[in-house]
């Protein structure tokens, strides 16, 4: 049986959807059990059915009604034949195809199409699995408080751990919003030809830059005569009567008499703004702050909507300062919508290192790897460029594949290395993406040796010859779920409400690819890919390759959000 909608990619939301409403229909045969007070009580919808995902329950069914939700819903969990009817016969937009279900003692369970499955993703080429499933649109602001001149501009040297892990997570976050549609810039323009900006391109980041004389000083000046015009200025007699009570703070308000000062607690309050710190208090005015909301205002000039959305990717030990700079940006009458992303910290026991010396480490421990790997052969331009790439990579997978509100923890220790086996982090997901090129490579040759003919139009494959069990947990788990992964951080962002705060999971992709390469890796050394050139073994064969040449696309663009280029060969 084959429902698909063709001009409709697979996707798992709208599948679980389709499910709930089969399952749940007109409500009817609902048992006593579900009833309270003589009201009907259903379970969430969203709770009816789970995707399966590991190998072990992927032998049997690919999506789960539990029998708690069944008993939930039916009178001793029994499902009416009409209603299993309905779950068979599901079609919609998105919809996978359904090729069977039946209840058993764990719940309701459905098996979909395969065949069928993989003939709509792979046939027609599966660029619509990689990108997001819809487009949104604004602009976002990605601020990163760590690289604002304080008054100079930082340095590779002087940038901590925390630090360099907001810089690559507001990097990674505007790749991924860029994909979904947003308009996104990056706050400060730093000057070109400094040493952080080298740093950064070294990561692969590219920061927008400004001649090393451009100074923002017009901004500057309007910034400061609207805080200084402010309904938020604290008066002389303000402070005055504030101070009256004790010499402490008449101490301190004497040191900065004549100081521009600004109630950030009024601002907060009489704004509406919520999740701010209660404590923010009275803030004085530095030179520094006015040069960061002229910078903000730089950034969101060129916004093509009103609203322009500033996310604030800070360390926990920089929110209470990037706090009162976003009130203080509220207090000059910019009203443009404000999150704060915070990261917990990054501890490096026994040792303290600067962002310029963790690179450092492991850059050379990267090449040590390589060349007791590699032997002699690794010299030159294109491992240099190589080296830099897997650098880049581990740096990355270390300090974002962890929840950004939790701590990282780095291993520095020098003779601890890096491994190029086993599957750790971002050297892993390097090696499994370019042992995909080195496939590719090896068909091409035989093709040019006359052992396998051009592979041919998707319309012309037996995609049921897709049998092992790893080509649909690769199929099911990763390509068809990819595009509901890339729309995650533009819906956390478009959520109203929620406190300054946003939580968005950046995660996710780094977890996704570390994932996906271990089953990748598993079905790559257990499955012979290139057969023997024999005819009746080719549909086989160029089925495998449709799937795994979808795989490499795969790989390239979750590394695109990362601004990781693929290796094509080690």
């Amino acid at each position: 049986m084959e429902n698909i909608e063709e001009s409709s990619p697979l996707r798992i939301t709208p599948t679980v959807r389709a499910l709930s409403s089969a399952l749940r229909g007109k409500r009817e045969n609902v048992s006593d059990s579900s009833r309270e007070n003589g009201e009907r009580i259903f379970p969430d919808p969203e709770k009816l059915w789970f995707k399966e995902s590991s190998s072990k329950n992927l032998r049997n069914r690919d999506f789960l009604s539990p029998t708690t939700m069944l008993n939930t819903l039916y009178a001793d969990g029994q499902v009416p034949p009409a209603v299993m009817s309905r779950v068979l016969s599901l079609r919609g937009s998105g919809v996978l195809p359904v090729a069977g279900g039946e209840v058993m003692c764990e719940g309701l369970r459905v098996r979909v199409d395969r065949a069928a499955a993989f003939r709509a993703v792979l046939a027609g080429g599966a660029t619509e699995y990689l990108k997001p499933s819809s487009q949104r649109q604004g602009c976002v602001v990605l601020n990163c408080p760590a690289l604002h001149p304080k008054p100079s501009t930082p340095t590779p040297d002087t940038l901590t751990l925390g630090q360099l892990r907001t810089v690559l997570l507001a990097d990674h976050m505007g790749e991924l919003l860029r994909r979904q549609g947003f308009a996104v810039s990056y706050c400060p323009t730093l000057p070109e030809d400094s040493d952080i900006i080298t740093f950064l391109r070294s990561l692969g980041i590219d920061w927008p830059t400004a001649p090393a004389n451009w100074t923002n000083k017009e901004r500057e000046e309007k910034i400061q005569e609207a805080l200084e015009n402010s309904t938020y200025r604290e008066r002389e007699s303000e402070r005055g009567r504030r101070t009256s009570g004790g010499g402490g703070r008449k101490a301190e308000e004497g040191e900065n008499e004549g100081a521009l000062r600004v109630n950030l607690k009024r601002v907060f309050q009489e704004e509406g703004l919520l999740g701010y710190d209660p404590s923010l208090g009275t803030c004085t005015v530095h030179s520094d702050s006015v040069s960061h909301l002229a910078q903000l205002d730089l950034a969101t000039a060129d916004c093509s909507v009103a609203m322009a959305t500033a996310l604030h990717v800070t360390s926990c030990q920089d929110e209470f300062r990037q706090q009162q700079i976003a009130v203080l940006w509220r207090a000059t009458g910019a009203t443009h919508t404000q999150r704060h992303l915070v990261c917990g910290p990054v501890k490096t026991p026994g040792s303290h290192l600067s962002a310029a010396q963790y690179l450092q480490l492991r850059r050379g421990q990267m090449k040590e790897a390589s060349e007791m790997k590699y032997g002699d052969q690794v010299e030159g331009q294109t491992w240099d460029d190589i080296i830099r790439v897997m650098t880049s990579a581990t740096v990355r997978f270390e300090l974002l594949s962890t929840v950004h509100t939790s701590p990282v923890t780095l291993d520095v220790q020098r003779e601890g290395g890096v491994s190029t086996k086993g599957p750790r982090g971002g050297v892993f997901v390097m090696y499994n993406c370019a042992r995909l090129h080195t496939l590719f490579d090896s068909y091409e040759r035989g093709v040019e040796k006359g052992l396998y003919p051009e592979i041919p139009e998707g319309s012309q494959l037996d995609f049921s010859a897709l049998k092992e069990e790893g080509e649909w947990l690769l199929l099911f788990n990763y390509l068809i779920t990819f595009s509901e992964l890339l729309d995650q951080s533009g819906q956390a962002i478009d959520c109203e409400g929620g406190g300054a705060r946003v939580n968005i999971k950046t995660e996710q992709i780094c977890k996704f690819l570390v994932s996906l390469s271990k089953d990748f890796s598993s079905y790559y050394n257990r499955v012979h890919v290139l057969g023997e050139p024999l005819p009746h073994l080719f549909n086989q064969m160029f089925s495998r390759l449709y799937l795994l040449r979808a795989l490499r696309e795969l790989y390239h663009s979750a590394l695109d959000t990362l601004n990781l280029p693929p290796i094509r060969q080690l």
